[in-house]
């Protein structure tokens, strides 16, 4: 199972794009707790605060002690497979076009049995690891693989679309002045993309990387502005169409507080470039990407936003720079609920201070550009929709849910 996948020939042009079918998306509430989970790449159950017990499918009581106190918490994902199906037709017109679907009853060692996608080299009473995954509609599925195996499950059809694995897809990253690209294009061709396309706004300015870039065999620089409404177009009209995975990492950095004259300026062209650059990505390129969302080996798949934790609270001394990660936060929500019905993951990635000029002030821990590059292909690999990357990223995820305003004084502190 750990050979990379074979590149798909090229799509006839005569044929039609075959068009996304909606996913039955309806769950009930306790669900939500394991999206939570997938979206984040756990695998979790929820379990009794009185009695302890795992319980699955979700449920509103415990069925052994009948408190109300169920948690979503991290279980045990090793199991044994009780027994094998394999589902050849259905009435649903989404999953009409899947079948042959592997299917397991699997016992977990935490104690419920399960039903779970199951990857085809299973076998009944093998031992198999699970794993909570989104699919295409953004709801959490089950899936198993063999115990000991290849963990590699790219030759299955049916998990290429619970992930966005960047195998033989062709990548778009949208500003190549970010430090993150150099490495993220590495990256990319390191795990098997088909071509990475890098944006370069205002071409006429020097760009330090440009021989670096121009030495990887499967990258091409592209003019793209996101400033610039017809420089969004004319990139579209140019590789809309041929985009299976968008990145964007525009980023405009500058300090400054909210009492000083310039900061209306720097709000203004931090905004262009982050937030209403975003918004010119979606009007050209996501209805396109949007519509090859069920296009076999060649569909669109993934859109990520590169954002700071900042997104989530305020950064004293870099306010406009705060305020646009939290525009580009809500910009990320709202696409993602637009793109679900195209089957298209919208990934949020999280970083703290990084290893860039514009942050040497900061003490380490800081996260360098290679490392934010990893975390972003691991994501689509695993078929997460949130990833925090870095110490001080996942520190800042736990005490903010814990207590925001504790951690909103140590930003004063700064």
């Amino acid at each position: 199972m750990a050979e990379m996948r074979p590149r798909p020939p090229r799509k006839n042009p005569l044929l039609r794009t075959a068009q996304p079918l909606a996913l039955p998306s309806q769950r009930s509430r306790a669900t939500y707790g394991l999206t939570r989970a997938a979206a984040q790449g756990e695998f979790a159950l929820h379990q009794c605060a009185e009695c302890g017990q795992y319980t699955y499918p979700p449920r509103d009581g415990c069925p052994n002690c009948l408190s109300d106190k169920l948690t979503v918490s991290a279980a045990p994902s090793g199991g044994k497979v009780l027994s094998l199906t394999t589902i050849h037709i259905t009435g649903e017109p989404h999953f009409r076009r899947m079948p042959p679907v592997h299917q397991a009853l699997v016992t977990l060692d935490c104690g419920p049995t399960v039903i779970a996608m199951a990857r085809p080299d299973c076998a009944a009473e093998q031992r198999v690891q699970l794993s909570l995954q989104l699919d295409k509609a953004g709801q959490p599925v089950v899936y198993a693989r063999p115990e000991g195996g290849s963990p590699d499950s790219q030759s299955d059809p049916h998990w290429r679309d619970l992930v966005a694995d960047p195998v033989n897809r062709r990548v778009l990253i949208t500003d190549g002045r970010n430090p993150v690209a150099l490495p993220l294009a590495k990256a990319f061709l390191s795990a098997g993309a088909a071509k990475v396309i890098i944006g370069i706004s205002e071409q006429w300015k020097p760009l330090a990387e440009r021989a670096a870039f121009e030495a990887l065999d499967g990258v091409s620089l592209v003019a793209l502005d996101l400033a610039d409404d017809q420089s969004v177009s004319n990139a579209a009209a140019d590789f809309a169409a041929k985009t299976d995975i968008l990145v964007h990492t525009a980023m405009h950095l500058r300090p400054g507080n909210l009492f000083a004259g310039s900061e209306l300026l720097k709000a203004r062209d931090a905004m262009e470039v982050s937030y209403f650059g975003a918004l010119r990505l979606a009007r050209y390129f996501g209805p396109v990407m949007k519509s090859r969302g069920a296009d076999g080996e060649n569909s669109a798949a993934a859109w990520v936003n590169l954002m700071s934790i900042h997104a989530h609270l305020s950064w004293p001394g870099f306010a406009a720079y705060s305020a646009t990660q939290a525009a580009s936060l809500s910009f990320s929500q709202a696409l993602r609920g637009e793109m679900r019905s195209g089957g298209i993951r919208v990934v949020d990635v999280f970083t703290g201070p990084m290893e860039i000029d514009w942050m040497e002030h900061l003490p380490p821990p800081k996260v360098p550009p290679a490392s934010v590059a990893a975390e972003i292909v691991a994501a689509l690999k695993a078929g997460q929709e949130e990833r925090w990357v870095g110490d001080v990223a996942k520190d800042f995820r736990d005490r903010f849910q814990a207590n925001a305003k504790e951690i909103e004084r140590d930003l004063w502190g700064q």
